[in-house]
């Protein structure tokens, strides 16, 4: 494994930006679930 030493302010950054590319994953990822099931599970709710 390659030991790479990065000073505070770089790790800071990217663990920022993993964060963010995790929020945006997860945002994007339950948009798809939500337009995939709402539109049945609505429908059930009214008809139960």
């Amino acid at each position: 494994m390659i030991d790479v030493a990065l000073s505070s302010p770089v790790q800071a950054t990217l663990l920022v930006a993993i964060v963010l590319v995790e929020a945006i994953g997860l945002y994007v990822g339950y948009g798809v679930v939500e337009r995939a099931v709402a539109p049945s599970l609505l429908e059930t709710i009214e008809n139960a």
